[in-house]
């Protein structure tokens, strides 16, 4: 994909991933008569997550993937929550799970990813998809950091023997990031909140990504010249949506890098679907 000034456009990134998407299950749905279906669980009413939810359904619609949404009380109990999900591991028109988060304080989230089936975790958290990223076979993997290596793919970055720094260490983005950048050999460092010196790794880094949802916290003179930025943070500032990077700052010193919003966000929906096409496709046989 060529890109005309340092944006990687995600959006249009996304549209072009969305459509391959709708040929493989238009493909699907003729030759075997089999529609790729999606679950979604939603426990609780949080509007962030409620809208996230929304935009994952849209998309499913766009590109003919059958949507459910499961909802769930805010005080409902891990067994209600369990009982669910083993439900939806049990029904054949159902080939993606998928279990919003951040779920209630009283809730274990880890037990809920390990309760979906791993040929139907659609976010690939299941600690099987997680063990099998770190051994190289990336199947079902985290979403976001698959839409980072897609976009990589598609500007043409390359990856092989550069510095690689992901800043949070979390099982959602940071440490899947980090296994999928060593598997395509790159030298990769993690920081997190209690790295000391931040910048003394930041301003070596070829591949900056970002993902702590502290605005601004990636500031000018923290980039290393030439660098190609990820930001998957995503915060609020005076009033507007922004990410981990001081945006306007940062990009004189930069070659590429995401916007936020417009960046991460849209790739990270359109890998759910190709999830859920992939799964179809590997449970259908």
């Amino acid at each position: 994909m060529e890109s005309g000034n340092k944006l990687i456009d995600g959006r249009a990134l996304a549209k072009k991933i969305e459509q391959e998407v709708a040929l493989g299950v238009a493909e699907l749905k003729s030759s075997k008569g089999i529609t790729p279906g999606l679950a979604t669980i939603l426990v609780g009413d949080d509007e962030g997550s409620r809208m996230y939810v929304r935009l994952k359904h849209k998309a499913c619609e766009r590109s003919g993937i059958h949507a459910e949404d499961h909802t769930l009380p805010a005080n409902a109990s891990q067994e209600e929550l369990i009982a669910l999900i083993h439900s939806l591991n049990n029904r054949d028109d159902i080939h993606a799970i998928l279990v919003q988060l951040p779920l209630p304080p009283h809730l274990d989230a880890q037990a809920a990813m390990e309760a979906i089936a791993p040929e139907k975790d659609a976010d690939g958290f299941n600690p099987v998809n997680m063990g099998q990223l770190l051994i190289g076979n990336e199947g079902l993997v985290p979403c976001t950091p698959k839409g980072i290596i897609r976009a990589m793919d598609e500007y043409g970055i390359e990856v092989e023997g550069k510095n690689a720094v992901i800043v949070g260490h979390s099982n959602v983005v940071g440490k899947p990031m980090a296994a999928m950048l060593l598997n395509r050999n790159a030298t990769v460092s993690v920081c997190h909140v209690y790295t000391d010196d931040l910048k003394k790794y930041t301003t070596r880094a070829d591949i900056l990504v970002s993902a702590t949802g502290v605005p601004h916290l990636i500031k000018a003179g923290m980039v290393k010249k030439g660098a190609v930025v990820f930001d998957v943070g995503i915060g609020q500032k005076d009033g507007k949506v922004t990410g981990d990077v001081d945006f306007e700052a940062v990009l004189p010193e930069v070659s590429l890098i995401t916007p936020v919003p417009g960046g991460v966000g849209p790739m990270t929906i359109s890998i759910l679907l190709q999830h859920t096409l992939e799964s179809a496709h590997r449970i259908s046989g």
